[in-house]
């Protein structure tokens, strides 16, 4: 099983990259391959731009469609996510999320941003086509007790973090029975 985690803040440590970091160590001790991406791997001119024929991107790419599920975590600015992670985001092809099981995370100043991952990043995952959007997990700055160091969380924040990950684990095991099926059906109504 493979995830591809992207942190979406142009800040590193980061409290986004913190909550990435957590579920990082969790699915690592469950032997799911993680690959981790933030946007610091990718030149900011390739961004800007919109080189599509980015290595970096064309490597992101590769790793994104071979892998099981993504967790994208993201600060809230303004009430939406980062507009950095929103143009790499614009660089993927239609299909990038195809069979993916995705858990959004994001961290903001307080909870007043709670629904901007509803309201602003689950449409653009929907978009790429993603299998399916878990509901995601909010964090207000004060639940990241310490994103400079090893990650540490409100017990509130802890709770919702390992739940959200339980739900994630299983959805990629369901996805695991259920691409195989589906497959089969689509193969079938070709004949």
């Amino acid at each position: 099983m493979r995830v591809i985690t992207l942190a979406g803040s142009p800040r590193f440590p980061s409290r986004s990259s913190a909550l990435l970091e957590y579920a990082r160590e969790k699915l690592n001790d469950q032997d799911v391959e993680v690959f981790h991406w933030n946007l610091h791997n990718f030149a900011p001119e390739d961004l800007i731009y919109a080189r599509f024929d980015s290595p970096a991107l064309k490597t992101f790419i590769e790793q994104l469609q071979d892998a099981d599920g993504l967790i994208v975590a993201t600060p809230v600015y303004k009430a939406a996510y980062s507009g950095a992670l929103k143009t790499l985001l614009d660089l993927l092809p239609e299909r990038a999320l195809e069979g993916k099981v995705v858990l959004p995370l994001a961290t903001g100043g307080s909870v007043v941003h709670l629904l901007a991952v509803d309201y602003a990043l689950k449409p653009v995952l929907s978009a790429l086509k993603a299998q399916e959007i878990l509901h995601g997990v909010f964090a207000d700055d004060s639940q990241v007790i310490d994103y400079q160091h090893k990650p540490q969380f409100t017990p509130n924040l802890q709770q919702r973090l390992d739940s959200a990950l339980d739900t994630f684990w299983l959805a990629l095991h369901r996805r695991d029975v259920q691409l195989p099926q589906l497959n089969a059906l689509r193969g079938a109504a070709h004949v």
